[in-house]
């Protein structure tokens, strides 16, 4: 099985709504031409880990059934990126270079921190964990060890290489892979979440199969190979963010997204399971 657990299309109803929402999103964007600049697509972050949090109510069947199929896998990204698109393209002719409270930045940014903080306030009043052991206690220090080793990461990489024209989206690339990294060896490890996706579930039982296990689990390779290879990642997309930067910032924040989403995803999931 290649796609990960839990991936399913909607009811056909929801899917076509989200078809053309796509189709309106591209046209809007199209049409409008915003600017892609590191600050803009930094301000996407929110939207990112918004989707992976809205994901986790899904999971523990907190949205309405009216709207829960929405909120599923993949139709969770797909929402919050239409809507991220839209607003996008509806502040186009703000300024895309600056953090001012009137700018592209700062606009996208403060609207997906809201949906980020609504979902994450849903989560604080909803269930209470379960006998998997989680709580916000435990996701609270996961999101600060990422924050340090993603630090000290990014530090690292920028002496030792030019990652300047990356900027805060190579940044953010490094962090939201650790943070999918960090999370994803304690669930494993420590609160007995399993692996949906296949690819990493053979990283995390390779992990299994070395002598180290007894000792410090099996996830700490999954959690090396993520911090890694957002290392990496950043290092490779200089060159092609210097030379198209509209190119290699739209794609550099799809890697971005790939860790970031699934890394806040797992941090609201262990404290409401």
């Amino acid at each position: 099985m290649v796609l990960p657990t839990g991936f399913s299309l909607p009811a056909l109803p929801y899917l076509a709504a989200l078809v053309v929402a796509i189709a309106v999103a591209l046209a809007a964007l199209n049409r409008r031409r915003p600017p892609v600049t590191a600050a803009t697509v930094t301000a996407l972050t929110p939207w990112m880990a918004g989707g992976g949090a809205l994901y986790a109510l899904y999971q523990a069947r907190i949205p309405p059934d009216s709207i829960a199929p929405l909120f599923g896998s993949p139709a969770v990204y797909v929402t919050t990126g239409v809507l991220a698109s839209l607003l996008w393209a509806a502040v186009a002719d703000r300024p895309a270079d600056t953090w001012e409270p009137t700018g592209a930045p700062a606009i996208l940014a403060g609207c997906g921190s809201l949906v980020l903080l609504v979902a994450v306030a849903i989560a604080a009043v909803g269930p209470t964990p379960n006998t998997v052991g989680a709580s916000p206690i435990i996701s609270i220090v996961i999101l600060i060890v990422s924050i340090g080793v993603a630090a000290a990461v990014w530090t690292g990489v920028r002496s030792l290489r030019d990652v300047h024209a990356t900027g805060t989206v190579g940044a953010s690339a490094v962090f939201g892979h650790t943070l999918d990294g960090v999370s994803t060896a304690v669930g494993y490890d420590l609160l007995g979440f399993g692996e949906q996706t296949p690819l990493s579930r053979l990283i995390i039982e390779a992990g299994a199969a070395l002598p180290t296990a007894e000792l410090i689990g099996a996830g700490w390779l999954f959690a090396l190979v993520k911090v890694g290879l957002g290392a990496l990642i950043v290092v490779l997309f200089e060159e092609y963010v210097r030379a198209e930067p509209t190119e290699g910032y739209l794609l550099l924040g799809l890697v971005v997204a790939v860790g970031l989403g699934p890394g806040a995803h797992n941090l609201v999931l262990f404290a409401i399971a």
